[in-house]
């Protein structure tokens, strides 16, 4: 098989879909592996490393798209790639499908197998491609709320862990899963007061066991969320409904209840966010004021820490990309459940019960 990875195009974005090791193994098994030139700078990875394992370079990213058929990439495609999609194309990444209709519809329209990183899911319901970046997102999300809380950004000039004689920031995550858990032992660590909302009680119960002092659990609801919003200083959206769009948890009248300069990280953002006055942002210009409150809400956060992120990515991915061009579509996708999950499209077909439902589609299941 002929597997493609292209250099994102994404702005600020610095991961790259496969690493060197990725190309040997696929090499080695016959297959041809097509890098486009740069593809991994980002991350710290030359062409040349890429070459001597096998790999062969491909300066022009339509080359790729013609002559691949299974395409690897990080994020979704991009609108001025979409004319390159073809039909009977396999194409890999995190899509995000719920947050992005237009991206949907151009999908639907093109024929390819649509397989989403997001949605892939094993027998115990874990979202094994999506935990890395989940994992990196959680941390990011206290780096940079912590910076945004700063004055001059217009926060509340507020130190995360405060000061002998100072009260420590308090921070309120909403969803206590992976990147809720992650950011709650960073913003512990850093000394902040730091309180979880969720509405899973077996997870509540496991997070007040293996968390320190400083983190307090609570069960979220509508009132508990009201109650707690006013002493918040920074704010984690965390929630998720794999392949659905975000619950929105936060209002717009919301917003006069929490202090003047409060932020929000809304880590949910690409599935279009937790907070009614969300909206995507880029690395170039993150944050943006709604009624005194600093909202940050970039979709590519662990693109910024390129190297960190593909690795911890392709880790996961590698094992997958091997059994679609070792097995092909049906076969590998009939000995792995978890494949299965993964395709939100298939040849004009959404095949993604979450994804036809939040744009009222026909829902069709895969026919293998």
């Amino acid at each position: 098989m002929i597997v493609g990875v292209l250099k994102e195009i994404k702005a600020d974005e610095y991961r790259v879909a496969m690493l060197p090791v990725g190309v040997e193994e696929l090499v080695r098994v016959g297959h041809k592996v097509l890098i486009q030139a740069g593809a991994g700078l980002g991350s710290g990875i030359s062409d040349s490393q890429y070459a001597q394992h096998g790999a062969e370079i491909v300066e022009n990213a339509e080359q790729i798209w013609q002559r691949a058929e299974l395409v690897v990439k990080v994020k979704e495609p991009l609108p001025s790639e979409w004319p390159f999609l073809q039909a009977g194309q396999m194409v890999f990444c995190y899509f995000h499908f719920a947050a992005d209709e237009p991206l949907l519809k151009a999908v639907l329209q093109s024929g390819i197998t649509a397989l989403a990183y997001e949605t892939i899911q094993d027998t115990q319901g874990r979202l094994p491609l999506l935990t890395p970046m989940s994992e990196v997102a959680g941390r990011m999300s206290i780096q940079e709320g912590a910076k945004y809380l700063e004055r001059p950004y217009e926060g509340r000039g507020i130190l995360l862990g405060g000061v002998p004689g100072v009260l420590p920031a308090h921070v309120l995550i909403l969803g206590g899963g992976v990147v809720g858990s992650n950011a709650a032992k960073v913003a512990a660590g850093l000394g902040a007061n730091v309180t979880i909302m969720d509405i899973n009680l077996d997870r509540l119960r496991y997070l007040d066991d293996v968390m320190p002092k400083n983190v307090t659990t609570l069960y979220s609801d509508r009132h508990t969320l009201l109650e707690t919003l006013p002493v918040a200083d920074l704010v984690i959206g965390a929630v998720l409904k794999p392949g659905a769009r975000a619950p929105i948890l936060i209002r717009r009248e919301d917003l006069k209840l929490m202090k003047s300069g409060a932020v929000i990280v809304d880590v949910a953002i690409d599935q279009g966010g937790c907070t009614e006055t969300s909206r995507p942002t880029t690395h170039s210009q993150p944050i943006y004021i709604v009624d005194e409150i600093v909202h940050y809400c970039v979709t590519n956060m662990p693109g910024a820490v390129g190297r960190t992120s593909s690795y911890a990515l392709c880790n996961v991915t590698l094992p997958y990309v091997l059994q679609l061009a070792n097995k092909g579509l049906e076969k590998a996708v009939r000995e792995n459940p978890a494949l299965r999950a993964g395709i939100n499209v298939y040849r004009g077909q959404v095949t993604n019960e979450a994804v036809a439902a939040t744009y009222g589609l026909e829902y069709r299941p895969l026919p293998f």
